[in-house]
């Protein structure tokens, strides 16, 4: 188990053993979600917006179009670092 602690900001840092696991780097979206007793944080990728296809029967069209939204996102911030 990994520990980490929050600066005054709010800010906590991801240890750097999970960052290369999950293959996080500057810049990479999370997701934080609130539970009954704390909150789970995970990569914003590819597999969460796989999780909404077909519930608004698009035939996967919205998911294509959010992840190509975000391939370009990405490819400005690669360019602006």
């Amino acid at each position: 188990m990994d520990t980490t602690k929050l600066t005054i900001k709010g800010q906590m840092v991801v240890p750097a053993r999970i960052r290369r696991k999950l293959g996080l780097k500057r810049g990479s979206e999370l997701v934080v979600k609130e539970i009954d007793h704390g909150f789970i944080v995970y990569p914003l990728d590819k597999n969460y917006y796989e999780q909404f296809a077909g519930i608004l029967q698009t035939r996967g069209k919205i998911t294509k179009a959010l992840l190509e939204e975000r391939r370009k996102d990405k490819e400005r911030e690669e360019k602006s670092m």
